[in-house]
């Protein structure tokens, strides 16, 4: 139980049993002791916290919920001060709750997470602790359990359900060498594989630190909340210094002050946004970085990578071209029957080419996947490797055919170059309409497609997507373009104007951090989900608009309820100048107000009827 809890408790017992003393059981003598007790146990901790922030010269926006407890004091209104400290541990305490309540996802995540693992030894396995296994460690995953750490397999052959974790809606086969990611969902076979990371390290960990920074960050909505009490807080000091001065009773600066403790920018700010993080973590979207959620209602440029973002991701193959001496049967059945424990977009390609042709599936052994260096292994009895035209060594390469537009990968056989692989990209169905609701519902008023794929084939798809075609909006298409070069843009970009980055791939992490606002799509690399201020899980545009939506509604009803909370109370507080109510029976109204306020912004975490308002078809 938190601090602000007990102290909150504290009050209620105090106030009550004054009330209790004072009108069921006169006690004229005692009366005031639970008064003094709520004050002095639970008033003194918040003074000397805020003295502390005074200190730092933090003044937000409870310096005048401070003021009132030390006045309350002095001028012996002993049940508004136990009433004001109610209010503010009251308050935090609720914000505490929201928190908790925001980590029910972090949460599932942490208990759906495994501690113990079977360590494989010499006649049989044993238990151990996650955090305790080694690398290189010999684990056994037996059927339906969760993997506990990254590894890679070594001996047995079954399939995982990733989708938790890479967002993919199919299971992966796995065989000797193929990797195995913390957190997936083994099938029916049991698995040996070999730790490559430590628990902390491995991919379910990294996403659920992505969670647990993202509820520990101070967003700006909460710092836009000390904007609005440097303003309101003067002014609630001058109508309360004003009333004194024209009446000449202190008591009535009090009750000013009382009801003008600002609860509803302590609060309900803070509430809004722990709600907007719950919706979007059902909604499938994790915010790592709260102000995403402020930011991207202004931003008026998007900026899109085009592999994955505006396309499927999933390239189909177009063309085989052959070296002499060999067969496309035999070539595409290598290929395939390797490609089929990968998990590269391109290999997905490969296998369904080789089905749809009705070639047979054969067995692959010793099957590596290095990072640059592209899929290996022996197929029929011979050496087989998919790799990009860049890895490839001169000798190879000068035998390599021209270049074309769209993607490609190299088969060696046996060293020997065999084949060259071509494959095109399409874009997504509802990218069209998507783009022009940008335009029409969000108010972008500029797009960019920012590519590293070559300079032949990003105009072509951006034609396709209907670059030119949408009125009152500015595009531009960039190719070829490294990581490097991708920041430079943005950077650029973003000096002029607020922007949204929206990407995939690891060579976009550097753009998403250089952006107003960084958007991933999937979970394709940690890289780019950590660099990303949110992660949308399912690879949809329309989950996409589903965020936008998220934040204006958030920020909308965050400041309806903080403004709003603040209008009540300059009204209540020019009713306590008038001398029409008590300290007390402004701490009362206060909390009325309060109250309005906060459940106007726990409104943010019930979802509405739609939280996205376009076609999802080609517009015409």
């Amino acid at each position: 139980m938190t601090q602000q809890l007990w102290i909150a408790l504290l009050a209620v017992l105090g106030v009550c049993a004054h009330l209790i003393m004072r009108f069921a059981i006169p006690l004229p003598a005692y009366e005031q002791w639970p008064l003094w007790a709520a004050l002095g146990l639970g008033g003194t901790p918040l003074i000397w916290d805020l003295l502390r922030k005074a200190l730092r010269a933090e003044f937000g926006s409870d310096l005048l919920a401070g003021i009132s407890i030390v006045t309350s004091i002095l001028l012996q209104e002993y049940l508004a001060g136990a009433v004001v400290v109610l209010m503010l541990s009251g308050g935090e305490a609720l914000e505490s709750y929201a928190v908790g309540k925001a980590s029910s996802v972090l949460a599932a995540l942490a208990k759906r997470m495994p501690s113990r693992a079977h360590r494989k030894i010499p006649g049989g396995v044993e238990d151990l602790a996650v955090d305790r296994i080694q690398i290189d460690e010999l684990l056994v995953i037996f059927p339906h359990e969760i993997a506990p750490v990254d590894g890679v397999v070594v001996d047995g052959r079954g399939r995982m359900d990733e989708s938790y974790l890479t967002g993919e809606p199919y299971e992966s086969s796995k065989v000797p060498g193929s990797e195995v990611l913390s957190g997936a969902i083994n099938g029916d076979t049991s698995l040996v594989i070999r730790a490559s990371k430590l628990a902390e390290d491995s991919r379910y960990s990294k996403i659920m630190r992505v969670m647990k920074d993202s509820e520990q960050h101070r967003p700006r909505m909460r710092r836009l909340g000390d904007q609005l009490g440097a303003i309101y807080t003067p002014i609630g000091v001058a109508i309360a210094a004003l009333a004194w001065f024209v009446s000449g009773e202190p008591r009535r600066f009090l009750a000013v002050l009382v009801i003008a403790t600002p609860c509803p920018l302590l609060i309900a700010i803070p509430v809004a946004i722990i709600g907007a993080i719950s919706l979007a973590a059902r909604r499938g979207i994790i915010i790592k970085d709260p102000t995403v959620l402020e930011q991207v209602g202004g931003c008026k440029t998007m900026i899109l990578d085009k592999t994955g973002t505006l396309t499927y991701g999933r390239p189909h193959l177009t063309d085989v071209e052959l070296q002499a001496g060999f067969d496309r049967e035999d070539v595409l059945k290598w290929a395939a029957s390797l490609e089929r424990y990968s998990r590269h977009p391109l290999a997905a390609a490969v296998v369904e080419a080789a089905d749809k042709a009705g070639l047979p599936n054969e067995e692959a052994a010793q099957i590596q996947e290095l990072p640059g260096k592209g899929m290996q292994g022996e197929v029929c009895g011979r050496k087989v490797a998919l790799a990009s035209r860049k890895s490839l060594t001169p000798e190879q390469g000068a035998e390599l055919p021209q270049a074309r537009s769209g993607l490609e990968a190299m088969l060696l056989v046996d060293g020997q170059l065999a084949a060259c692989f071509h494959f095109h990209d399409e874009p997504r169905s509802d990218t069209r309409s998507f783009l022009q609701h940008l335009q029409e519902r969000h108010g972008f008023r500029k797009l960019m497609i920012v590519s590293g794929d070559r300079r032949e084939e990003v105009p072509y798809l951006a034609d396709q997507v209907g670059r030119g075609a949408i009125a009152g909006v500015a595009t531009e298409v960039h190719a070829g373009q490294s990581p490097e070069q991708k920041v430079d843009i943005v950077r650029q970009e973003t000096a002029r104007t607020t922007t949204v980055y929206l990407g995939d791939g690891i060579n976009d992490a550097p753009a998403l951090t250089t952006a107003t606002v960084g958007l991933a799509m999937g979970q394709n690399s940690d890289i780019t989900t950590e660099a990303a201020g949110a992660v949308i899980l399912d690879s949809s545009l329309r989950k996409v608009d589903e965020f936008l939506h998220i934040g204006k509604r958030m920020r909308h009803i965050a400041l309806e309820s903080a403004v709003g909370g603040m209008v009540l109370s300059v009204l209540g507080m020019l009713v306590a100048a008038a001398g029409w109510l008590t300290p007390v029976q402004g701490a009362i109204g206060q909390e009325i107000i309060d109250l309005l306020a906060v459940l106007n912004a726990l409104r943010v975490g019930v979802p509405p009827a739609s939280l996205t308002d376009y076609s999802q078809g080609p517009s015409a």
